[in-house]
């Protein structure tokens, strides 16, 4: 058969256009959903006393290099706990091409979340009536995020009571969950990521699990799961907790004690971003 101009060009157009519908449908295929909760300590670094801590701070740099640290993992999902001021969050949110959502604190030490996705109908503090003046002094708030696939997800985003007497802490996660519990029994899938305050040998982890609450790294983590300190970590007080259908596709959860979120103690020099380690999960 002999080959026309025509004919054979006709052959390679139709071949790029296959090659075409295969890679535009490869991108459309579901991804992971990557999720980091992060206590940044203000993004001073830590030991926020380190020289090196203090000219990164000085020069401006630390909202860029905590962007460039977490794009490494292509996260979808961030919250901070002990956020900076907003304009350092919001650059880090452009860096990182992420809606940028701020939750007031009842002190000092406002949260954010961070998505990839849009965010939708941000409430701070939810509970039901208003906030008792000793609860919520760090913060908490509720979003929601509209996945590419349609499937909303509720995020809660939360740092809770820091001392070790758990008085106030246990108020509020109760106040939490009664809050909670018409999206728990609906069903719906949930997140709640953040810095919880406590281990899970405690009554506070009792009380999210028997309330419907699933640990993804009791479920797919290996070794301790502790998240801080940055330098020698002994506590597992960072948490990515899931409900509902979501709970079902957790692959991967893990502390990130590598790169620049750990201290290297073999260099005097050395310091991390912050204090506690992220905590890391991934959903299929």
């Amino acid at each position: 058969m002999t080959l026309t101009r025509r004919y054979f060009c006709g052959a390679v157009g139709a071949s790029i256009a296959a090659s075409n519908l295969t890679l535009f449908a490869d991108d459309q295929s579901p991804k992971p959903l990557r999720v980091v909760a992060y206590n940044i300590y203000n993004l001073k670094g830590w030991p926020s006393q380190s020289p090196l801590a203090q000219q990164a701070v000085a020069r401006g740099q630390m909202a860029k290099r905590l962007a460039m640290e977490l794009a490494l993992y292509d996260p979808d999902i961030i919250n901070f706990s002990e956020s900076p001021s907003e304009k350092l969050t919001k650059e880090v949110a452009e860096l990182l091409g992420m809606n940028h959502v701020r939750f007031p604190s009842g002190g000092n030490w406002p949260g954010t979340l961070l998505s990839k996705s849009k965010i939708s109908d941000p409430q701070n503090v939810p509970m039901n009536g208003e906030r008792p003046k000793e609860l919520f002094t760090r913060h908490w708030g509720r979003a929601l995020v509209e996945l590419p696939n349609d499937e909303p997800l509720i995020v809660h985003s939360a740092h809770l009571y820091p001392t070790p007497e758990p008085t106030i802490r246990l108020k509020e996660i109760r106040a939490m969950i009664e809050s909670m519990n018409s999206d728990l029994d609906s069903g719906r899938s949930m997140l709640l990521i953040g810095d919880l305050n406590h281990s899970p040998d405690t009554d506070e982890y009792k009380l999210w699990i028997d309330a419907g609450w699933i640990d993804t790294f009791a479920k797919v983590g290996e070794g301790n799961g502790f998240t801080i300190k940055a330098d020698n970590p002994e506590w597992r007080i960072d948490y990515v907790f899931a409900a509902g259908p979501i709970a079902k596709r957790v692959s991967e959860s893990r502390p990130l004690f590598e790169g620049a979120f750990r201290v290297n103690n073999e260099d005097e020099k050395s310091y991390a971003l912050s204090d506690h380690l992220p905590q890391f999960a991934v959903f299929d």
